[in-house]
This record gives structure tokens, C-alpha cells and sequence, in this order.
């Protein structure tokens, strides 16, 4: 057990949270949530020691072992990937190199034959002679192809690094396991796998994730770091919410009675203050107002930008048709394969599968960014389309402040229009002199959906656009997109997002294209989906889950 005992901590003067006292268990998962900025990192690194509090007392159990999810990328550069994964438990890959050193010395002696047996011995004890298959399992369950398990990780990509490093956190059966966005760059199907570890995982997991249906997949608790303080909530993400909704009625409630009760005392001031016989009551009412002014009460560190699509005209009947449309990667890999498309009015179209290059640059060509090696596609004459691509950085690279950069997409030039619009998206005050090219993943995401708002068009394009932004951003987003009026194509990791919004799915797979016209969650369910996903994923280097 992890126990905390008061604990407070301070970040550059401004309190995080103050007087925390929590205990996480073995059998539970403990879902970290907040606001950006909150402390969700921090108090991870608090609990693990990498940050130093301010006060209190953070004890756990002796003898038992802490596996954190290492967010630096290059750190093991120089190692093989199982031997990465491997330094997971420490214990273990100390005893197996110690061994294998022994055995590999020229002059082998008796002594170095007990110590050897000693160590084989240990070694079969932590489980050492499974390791390598347990390992290869959990780099395939986390979408690693095969082809890759025994290279370098300097020769890996960052996606395929970030699988490495989580199956390092997870290898060995650590007592407590401290993730921090263990979900980011993985696939839906790799994001699957590792719910279903958790499920059966039967020690302590403590964890940040911005990814709803995950939370409510894996965790027993919530906490919740807000109002300066962190609050344990029994239940996943969704009873969270229905909880925090009652509170905040409660909060408002109390707030009213708060402001009748100073209305009244304010009124029998006013009347009866030059009373001479009722001077004494009005002064001791002047008293309760001047506390009840004084009081300070807490303000909530979420806030929730405006997100809505307005579109400048209908739709009419054709939206989309894309015939035989060929790509290759710049390395000469097949994108898409006479990849062919009809889309009509009112569809929104989740893209999904574990061929995101493929869904990229199918994007990218139909929103004029890139040009395909064959094949065409037609937009419907009352069609207009905005796109936000899953890198936009080349937007972020002049010397432009917010409200300039707006600018340029606004058919509204004046300035307090383009920074009441901005204030909508959280960027408030000075917020909007800052210059783009220094903003946050998470800022630049709001600019980008805030030039797809002032565009008014009726088909949205969005490649992963849930990333970077906070679960407030995520679920104003969410509610955006179910209330639009028009064409939505769009792609995501988030089994939420994709559930709530989309009435059409299309899978993308290394032998074909799956097209279904019905929700996610119907779509997984379907029989005759999971046996064409048997189907187009055999033979292949991707694992999927039936």
C-alpha cells in the first residue's frame, strides 16, 4: 500500500494541492484526472520520487517495487529492445547479466560454477526462462511488429519506442504501476490489449489518461486534482462525473443561498442603519456581510472552450466520390490501393484500423495537400471543406501573435471580434499577444479548430484531433462534432469519440477495406466484421484482437 499523509506541494509559488492525504491499494486502479495544469505529472513524480513535496509524508510497503512509464525516448538508445524491456525488472536483468558474464569468462572456475547455479537458480525463481516469451507477447499485444523485437531501440521510431518503454513498465509484475498517458500513439487494437492487462492485472496501477472509455475500462477509482486539492471518487471515469455534476448543482446551490442570505442583510442595512432603535442589529448584520464578503471560495481549474461549427450553406444531394486512388510513402510503401469512396449528406465517417499513414494520406489528398500517384476524387458543388492534419506545425512558424494569426482566417477583420472568439477558446487576456510559434500541442490544437469554426464550411476533415488537448477540450470537441450539420471525416484513438459520433466506420487494413454503416461499438461487435478482420489481418505482421 501507498499511503499519503498531508502532503503539499507548490510549483513556482502557485499551490498544486495542499493536505493530500490518499491511499492506493493493491487491486485497484486509480485514475488521475484534472485540468491542464493541474498536477497530474507532478503528483506522479511526486509519488514516485523524481519531484520532492513541499510537506507531509508519502510511505510504501517494504520490499515492494515501483515500475514507472519512462517518458525520456532516447534514454535507451544504446540497448537492444528486449534487453530495454528487461530493465523493467531490475533484479532480474542484474542476476541475467551477472550470469551470462560468468559464463562467458575464459578461465571458468569451480567457484564461478556455485555462483553460477546460484544465479540460475534465482534466476528461475523470478521467472527468468519465460521472460523472453513474455516479453515477445506484450511487444505484439502492443502493436510491435515481429521484425522489430530484436533490433536497437535507436533504430525505432518514436511511436514504435513509446510500445517499448510501456511493455518496460508492465514486464515483471511490479507492485505498483505508475503511468503517465500510457494510451498516447498507440492503436485502437494496442489501446485494447492494454485494458485487458490491467483487467487482470492484480497489483496497484496509478494512472493519467485523457482517453474516457479507457478510465472507465480500467479504473475502480478517480481522483480528481482540483479546487487545490485531490479527491477521491469510488467507481471509473462515469461515476466520476455523475458525482461531480451533483456537486456542482450543490456548490451552486449553496452559492445562491450565499448570495440571497448577503442580499437580505444588505437590504436590512440599508433600512434600518439610522434607526437608533435597531442600530445594534443592523451593525452586527453589517458584521456577518462584511465576513460572508470576505469569504474566498474555491474556483475550479476546468475550463471548457466553446467548440461549434457553424456551416455557411446546406449540403446538397453529392458530397464525395474518390475512384481508384493509388499512394505510395516516400520509401515506396503502398498507402492506398485502388482505394475508392462514395460520401453522402449527413455521414460522419470515422477512418480507423492500424494503417493511420494510409488513413493520413488519404486525407491529405482529398483536402489538396498532397496529390495521389493515380486515381481521382470529386467534391460535390455546395461542398466546402476544412482540414486539420495530424501535423500542423507548419502553420506555427512566423513571428505572428494569436489574434494576427486568427486573422488571416477570419472574413471578420476587427480585432475585438477575433479575440472574443479566441476568449471562447480559452485564450484570454494577454493570451492572445503571444506569439504561435511558442504555444503549447494543446494551444496550437485550439487555434487549428478555432480556423476550422470561422471557416464555415460544411465537411470537416480532422486527422487525430483529439490530441494534445485535456479532457475539457476533448469533450467540447466531442459535443461539437455530434451537433454539426454537415459532413464530419475524421480519424481517432479515443473509443469514445469514435462511439458517440460516428454512424459510419471505415477500417483501412493491409488486404481490403471494411465499410460499415452503424456505430463503433456495433461495429466490433458485428460477426461478420470480425471474420473479415480474420480475414484481411492473416499472414500479416498485425495482431489484432477478435
Amino acid at each position: 500500500m501507498i499511503t499519503v499523509s498531508d502532503v503539499s506541494l507548490k510549483f513556482s509559488e502557485k499551490p498544486l494541492f495542499k493536505d493530500v492525504n490518499l491511499k492506493f491499494m493493491k487491486g485497484n486502479c486509480y485514475g488521475i484526472i484534472g485540468a491542464n495544469g493541474a498536477g497530474k505529472s507532478t503528483f506522479l513524480k511526486v509519488l514516485s520520487g523524481e519531484i520532492e513535496h513541499d510537506s507531509g509524508e508519502i510511505s510504501m510497503s517494504a520490499g515492494e517495487r515501483m515500475a514507472i512509464l519512462s517518458q525520456d525516448h532516447f534514454k535507451y538508445d544504446e540497448y537492444s529492445v528486449k534487453e530495454t524491456v528487461m530493465m523493467g525488472f531490475p533484479k532480474l536483468y542484474e542476476i541475467g547479466k551477472e550470469k551470462d558474464a560468468i559464463y562467458e569468462k575464459p578461465d571458468f572456475s569451480e567457484e564461478d560454477g556455485i555462483r553460477a547455479a546460484e544465479l540460475e537458480a534465482e534466476f528461475g525463481e523470478l521467472g527468468g526462462y519465460e521472460a523472453e516469451n513474455q516479453i515477445e507477447q506484450m511487444l505484439s499485444g502492443l502493436g510491435l511488429e515481429e521484425e522489430n523485437h530484436d533490433k536497437m531501440m535507436s533504430e525505432l521510431d518514436e511511436s514504435q519506442k513509446v510500445r517499448v518503454l510501456l511493455a518496460q513498465a508492465l514486464f515483471g509484475n511490479p507492485d505498483y504501476l505508475i503511468l503517465d498517458e500510457p494510451t498516447n500513439g498507440l492503436d485502437l487494437e494496442s489501446i485494447g490489449w492494454l485494458e485487458e492487462f490491467l483487467l487482470e492485472f492484480e497489483n496497484c496501477v496509478i494512472v493519467v489518461s485523457h482517453d474516457r472509455h479507457f478510465l472507465n475500462a480500467v479504473c475502480t477509482y478517480i481522483c480528481d486534482i482540483d479546487y487545490g486539492k485531490i479527491t477521491q471518487f469510488t467507481g471509473n471515469y462515469d461515476f466520476w462525473y455523475q458525482m461531480s455534476q451533483v456537486l456542482q448543482k450543490q456548490a451552486k446551490d449553496q452559492q445562491k443561498k450565499r448570495e440571497d442570505k448577503m442580499a437580505d442583510l444588505k437590504a436590512f442595512i440599508q433600512r434600518f442603519a439610522s434607526n437608533v432603535s435597531k442600530a445594534g442589529q443592523a451593525s452586527s448584520r453589517k458584521k456577518v456581510l462584511e465576513k460572508l464578503e470576505l469569504e474566498e471560495l474555491p474556483v475550479t481549474s476546468r475550463k471548457f472552450p466553446f467548440v461549434g461549427f457553424t456551416p455557411d450553406r446546406e449540403i446538397g444531394n453529392f458530397v464525395l466520390t474518390a475512384e481508384k486512388i493509388n499512394s505510395k510513402d516516400s520509401d515506396g510503401t503502398v498507402l492506398l490501393d485502388n482505394f475508392s469512396i462514395t460520401v453522402h449528406p449527413g455521414e460522419k465517417i470515422a477512418f480507423v484500423g492500424m494503417e493511420h499513414n494510409s488513413i493520413t494520406s488519404f486525407f491529405d489528398i482529398i483536402a489538396g495537400v498532397k496529390k495521389a500517384d493515380s486515381g481521382e476524387f470529386t467534391w460535390g458543388q455546395t461542398t466546402s471543406q476544412t482540414y486539420m492534419g495530424r501535423d500542423n506545425s507548419s502553420y506555427f512558424t512566423n513571428d505572428m501573435n494569436i489574434t494576427e494569426w486568427l486573422k488571416q482566417f477570419s472574413k471578420e477583420q476587427d480585432d475585438s471580434y477575433v479575440r472574443g472568439f479566441l476568449g471562447r477558446m480559452l485564450f484570454t487576456g494577454d493570451d492572445s499577444l503571444k506569439k504561435v510559434k511558442v504555444l503549447s500541442g494543446g494551444e496550437k490544437v485550439r487555434c487549428m479548430l478555432s480556423k476550422m469554426m470561422l471557416s464555415g464550411a460544411n465537411v470537416l476533415i480532422l486527422d487525430d484531433p483529439t490530441n494534445h488537448l485535456d479532457l475539457e477540450s476533448i469533450e467540447s470537441l466531442n459535443e461539437g462534432l455530434v451537433k454539426f450539420h454537415g459532413v464530419v471525416l475524421f480519424s481517432s484513438h479515443d473509443h469514445e469519440f469514435i462511439s458517440t459520433i460516428a454512424n459510419r466506420i471505415i477500417e483501412i487494413t493491409p488486404k481490403g477495406i471494411i465499410d460499415r454503416m452503424m456505430n463503433f461499438d456495433d461495429y466490433l461487435k458485428d460477426n461478420q466484421v470480425k471474420e473479415l478482420r480474420k480475414e484481411y489481418y492473416a499472414g500479416t505482421d498485425k495482431k489484432i484482437r477478435i
